[in-house]
């Protein structure tokens, strides 16, 4: 398809470039002491928010393409909304639609992971919550129930702490509802016969130390959760509310950090872990949500994987294994190959049509949110749109628990954007600053605070770059985090590591404006959340916008 855009009829665009800065996690709520966004001195944060070119968006339910009002937003779908104009139905709501109307157990996909489950063990394998987020339990609940009903006798559950989309340390609540379901499930019999079941949490660990790596940050983390779940190798305990409950004694730490653990049979009598993965077993990864679930699969499917040995302790080769995961979680590189619901098909990006233009841009982050900009950005497509058009400059992030680190990679992506812009190249740059976000996830809210006033400090210097050169900058942010650190009740404070549901900030910042045009006025909602920006950009870059995006957040 051939995809241009029309001039402006009544504005060609600033002479500068236009520069989207995206502050990742820094959400808007009422002042107080819980938020940290209002908590740190941000003078020019103030400015931008307090101008006549300021509103709020929506960032989470329906207004990104999520199930309800009660749905978090998250930097993937806020990016995909950010860069697609429109509203596409995401994974949450795409596998709730699955299966409500039972086509995801109609796919080959599922049934050949259930015959591998009859002759073997089907593994499911995730984020163990109701976040909904990455994953949610009501949904790995439908799953085992349907697998008993489709003959599996032996399902092992690897669980993924979580801790971050939802309480601190809530997992032994989410434990007790899992192993209540298993139970129900075991107590019928699987046949006629008098077949047995045996549904089981095998190993698991927290989100932040297996497993869920992304963007290739911590491939020793995918490691250890691979070991885990393959070949049992962890600490060993007679179940998973013991795990737990033992970390909790040995660490303050919340769910997400805590270590690997396998549950083992008999223990103490030289039994074996209740669930490794062999040779003809099943294995499908429950999250629908794609940055975290690449790795893992790719380990888990890959033939020509070398990020790390995947042989077993004493030699043994990797299990061949049919494996598939809820979604596709990267439709370019086709990861997985086998998958139980088809993604959105986000098609016409802002990139396509700025490329198709002929309009030179820039994209920048750090590791953590890299993909972001990128990948969701394009609507979850890997690699250039136009290479001769489209410079992505990736900062690489540390591996440290970011709120010892409150700066992270501001003042790098800072600098190189304020190199990109003055080089006179580029038309059209966006970045993401990470910090609101991934500090704000750790709970600590002094870090957070001190991160909010860091980038403030940066969009400073943005800023005055941008009035240097006669450009726009545009500031917002994928969703809420930071501007909701702790909930209190009765006088006791509990750390909120989660998105929230507010709204966020979107302020342009034009030195040029002499009131050529206005911000329309609307409340925060599906029809003035984050995919209004995209028209937003092509107006201020002098373009119409195509009709099937959603409308400006400027009148003229």
């Amino acid at each position: 398809m051939s995809l241009s855009l029309s001039k402006h009829p009544s504005f060609s665009g600033r002479p500068g470039p236009v520069l989207v800065v995206v502050a990742d996690g820094v959400g808007v709520a009422p002042p107080g002491a819980s938020n940290a966004v209002t908590e740190a001195v941000t003078p020019t944060l103030d400015a931008l928010t307090s101008s006549e070119l300021y509103t709020e968006l929506a960032a989470h339910g329906p207004a990104v393409g999520l199930p309800t009002e009660d749905d978090m937003g998250n930097s993937e779908v806020g990016h995909n909304a950010l860069g697609a104009g429109r509203i596409f139905a995401q994974g949450a709501k795409l596998v709730n639609q699955a299966l409500a109307n039972d086509t995801i157990f109609q796919t080959e996909v599922w049934k050949t992971a259930v015959e591998h489950g009859r002759e073997g063990t089907l593994h499911l394998i995730g984020l163990h919550s109701d976040g909904g987020v990455h994953s949610t339990n009501a949904q790995l609940y439908q799953l085992l129930w349907r697998a008993a009903d489709d003959g599996v006798t032996s399902c092992a559950v690897h669980i993924l702490h979580d801790g971050r989309d939802v309480a601190a340390r809530s997992a032994l609540a989410y434990i007790a509802v899992t192993e209540a379901v298993l139970a129900e499930i075991n107590a019928v019999e699987a046949n006629a016969a008098g077949a047995q079941r045996d549904f089981r949490i095998a190993s698991g660990g927290g989100r932040m130390r297996i497993t869920m790596d992304r963007y290739g940050a911590d491939w020793p983390m995918v490691e250890r959760g691979y070991r885990t779940h393959v070949f049992g190798e962890g600490r060993r305990f007679a179940s998973a509310t013991d795990a737990v409950e033992t970390m909790y004694a040995e660490t303050d730490k919340g769910d997400q950090y805590l270590g690997e653990f396998v549950i083992e049979r008999d223990l103490g009598a030289g039994g074996e872990p209740a669930g490794t993965i062999v040779d003809g077993d099943a294995v499908i990864f429950f999250n629908f949500r794609g940055d975290r679930a690449i790795e893992i699969s790719q380990a888990l499917a890959d033939d020509h994987f070398d990020q790390f040995d995947r042989t077993g302790p004493a030699g043994e080769p990797r299990p061949s294994v049919f494996y598939a995961g809820m979604l596709q979680y990267d439709g370019d590189l086709q990861v997985p190959t086998n998958y139980l619901v088809n993604p959105p098909a986000i098609d016409r990006t802002m990139g396509e049509f700025l490329c198709a233009e002929g309009v030179a841009s820039f994209a920048i982050s750090e590791t953590q949110k890299f993909g972001h900009v990128t990948y969701f950005w394009n609507g979850n497509k890997s690699g250039y749109i136009d290479e001769e058009l489209e410079t992505y400059i990736e900062i690489p992030s540390d591996n440290v628990e970011f709120d010892t680190t409150p700066a992270m990679k501001v003042r790098e992506i800072t600098a190189e954007t304020i190199d990109l812009l003055r080089s006179g190249e580029y038309r059209f740059g966006r970045l993401n600053f990470p910090s609101g976000d991934m500090v704000g996830h750790t709970g600590h809210l002094p870090a957070t605070v001190e991160a909010v006033e860091i980038i403030d400090e940066h969009m400073a210097k943005l800023v005055e770059v941008i009035d240097e050169l006669g450009g726009v900058l545009i500031y917002t942010a994928d969703h809420g985090n930071a501007d909701i650190m702790f909930t209190e009740e009765q006088g006791v404070r509990s750390p909120k590591t989660s998105h929230t549901l507010s709204p966020v900030p979107f302020a342009i910042h034009d030195p040029n404006y002499d009131g050529e045009y206005q911000m329309v006025a609307a409340a925060p909602g599906p029809a003035h959340g984050l995919a209004n920006v995209a028209a937003t950009v092509f107006d201020l870059l002098g373009y119409e916008a195509p009709a099937d995006y959603l409308p400006s957040l400027i009148g003229f």
